[in-house]
């Protein structure tokens, strides 16, 4: 048995050649990043401002967290949570035709190749960046929010969806096609049981970045719970933080958790 093993780890190639070159590559761009980086130490009043907002989290204001009004979590969060959906929804449905027309499986070259460069140039573009472009088109507000969501979300979704087009099983299909089925018939049975728990289980997962990212626009003025939360911090309110901090990690931890949920269903079938 010993001389077996010896012999098929002697027949193993060997990668340390191919292995040894891109682990010197990987420290050397781990050391050029590291001097990149200038650590200038805690400044003096840095602890006492984390002590502040752990201190605000344990002590929230009770009329920012349970109150019903304009200033109050709950509406600030049912706002970013709306932001967050519509956003995703909108850009959900654009991505659909996107997709096909991006799938190389599908489209004609040319029209994959404009259409990849196309999302190329929208994926590009910070969520942050696509906040400060639509306020000054729309002002400030929560439909800057929608459509910045919308943006990010379009980017992605497009990009990931049309992976799963070109990953189709053509055998179903041509299986399909030989029963004498129609084109429609070919898209209800052979196309969208392939792509629909895909496309749901990328959205889900869109929607869960948007919640996170629409909770970071309102530092913008892109609606949400930004906002006040940094217009609370200038003014040391650490309460009135601690109160929405609470509240955006509980909606954030509950959505995470349902999208989760439902992925991994989706996923196992």
């Amino acid at each position: 048995m010993k001389p077996l093993i010896a012999e098929t780890l002697q027949a193993q190639p060997r990668r340390w050649k191919y292995q040894l070159p891109i682990a010197a590559a990987i420290g050397l761009l781990l050391i050029w990043s590291g001097m990149a980086i200038e650590y200038k130490g805690i400044t003096d009043r840095g602890p006492a401002m984390a002590a502040s907002v752990i201190k605000g989290i344990f002590n929230p204001d009770l009329n920012t967290l349970f109150g019903l009004h304009p200033l109050g979590v709950p509406y600030l969060m049912l706002e970013t949570l709306a932001i967050a959906l519509l956003g995703t929804i909108i850009g959900t449905i654009l991505a659909v035709p996107l997709s096909f027309l991006a799938a190389r499986n599908v489209a004609p070259r040319p029209v994959t190749y404009i259409m990849n460069l196309f999302i190329m140039l929208i994926r590009t573009i910070p969520a942050f960046v696509y906040g400060l472009m639509f306020i000054r088109v729309t002002g400030p507000g929560a439909f800057a929010g929608v459509m910045t969501m919308t943006m990010t979300s379009l980017g992605m979704l497009t990009k990931r969806n049309t992976e799963v087009v070109e990953d189709l099983d053509r055998g179903v299909l041509e299986s399909l096609d030989a029963a004498g089925c129609t084109r429609f018939q070919l898209i209800r049975y052979g196309i969208l049981p392939q792509l629909f728990s895909n496309f749901i289980s990328n959205t889900i997962y869109r929607f869960d970045l948007n919640m996170k990212d629409a909770a970071v626009l309102g530092l913008v003025g892109a609606g949400g719970i930004g906002a006040p939360l940094i217009f609370n911090m200038s003014l040391f309110r650490w309460n009135v933080v601690g109160a929405l901090l609470i509240g955006l990690i509980f909606v954030v931890l509950i959505v995470e958790f349902i999208s989760t949920r439902i992925r991994t269903k989706l996923a196992r079938g």
